[in-house]
């Protein structure tokens, strides 16, 4: 029995114009809002605490709140009774400050300070200029890997891709003034390896298929080789999800931004593999003859 075949490059005008809208809402957001970025790229102070007893963080917040520190970010790291404080500014001293201002506040609790950190706004800048510049990098290495491994259409194609993955988890980001830090970066250079080996396992399957499928066209072919990928590619995306989802609501607010990005970025690789990817080899027209490689013409040296 013949497996049915599901037509999805039937709905790829819709989704090409939903993948604009949002690529362009995303871009529009990085543009005007910006990203919100974190104290690990801003630079200032960042203060560790333990507590004798289990720390309230809202109410460690108004505390602060009411000492004149409203931006403040507070969380807990490992136990109960550590709490992470960390404020944007360039006083090196704020530490010390927030540390003091809490013990006034609140003199019922015992309250020791671990450690009192202070990165400054060069530190900040070089870690956001060598974050983006490995992203860049990482592209580029993506882009050449798929050119030696199968042709210029399906290099452009993945890069693509790539692009598309990553304006929109940043978009998102932007949109909602979440905060972007170190961990956000780490989940968006996840999302690329991600989403290239989602892309990369279609790419392979529409290859062989055009080797073997002779009589089908090029939507044809897509629309055979996703559907032979979609159960790997439903069982890898539905796997990952439940990791990533387990981290986002069980493992706090220090892996939150991350979580929240690997979530958003295999939702959006997982369709991009197939709406974007996909449609770029329709639109730059893949034929057989470009999977075959060029033959080098013999010159006969014989006088």
């Amino acid at each position: 029995m013949q497996k049915r075949i599901i037509n999805f490059m039937g709905l790829r005008n819709i989704a090409i114009g939903l993948t604009l809208l949002f690529t362009l809402v995303g871009l529009g957001s990085l543009a005007v809002k910006g990203l919100n970025f974190g104290l690990d790229f801003t630079g200032g102070a960042l203060v560790e605490l333990q507590y004798d007893q289990p720390a309230e963080l809202d109410a460690i917040r108004g505390q602060l709140r009411e000492a004149g520190y409203p931006d403040a970010v507070v969380q807990n790291f490992g136990a109960t009774t550590d709490v992470v404080v960390r404020i944007q500014s360039e006083d090196a001293s704020l530490g010390y400050e927030v540390a003091e201002a809490l013990r006034k506040a609140d003199t019922s609790k015992a309250l020791e300070v671990k450690k009192v950190e202070f990165i400054g706004p060069q530190v900040g800048e070089e870690l956001r200029d060598q974050g983006g510049i490995g992203m860049l990098l990482a592209m580029f290495g993506v882009m050449l890997y798929v050119v030696f491994r199968f042709q210029w259409k399906f290099a452009i194609g993945s890069l693509v891709t790539l692009l598309h993955d990553v304006i929109i988890v940043l978009g998102v980001f932007a949109f909602f003034g979440w905060t972007f830090d170190l961990t956000v970066l780490a989940a968006i250079l996840a999302i690329i390896g991600y989403s290239l080996n989602d892309t990369i396992v279609v790419y392979d399957r529409v290859r062989e298929n055009m080797r073997i499928l002779r009589k089908a066209d090029l939507i044809e072919n897509i629309n055979i080789s996703t559907t032979q990928t979609l159960l790997r590619t439903t069982a890898t995306s539905v796997s990952t999800l439940l990791a990533v989802l387990a981290l986002l609501f069980f493992g706090g607010e220090n892996l939150w931004g991350f979580a929240m990005a690997l979530t958003i970025g295999v939702i959006v690789g997982t369709y991009s593999s197939v709406y974007v990817s996909s449609v770029f080899l329709i639109w730059t027209n893949l034929t057989r003859e470009d999977l075959i490689p060029p033959q080098v013409e013999e010159v006969d040296e014989t006088p």
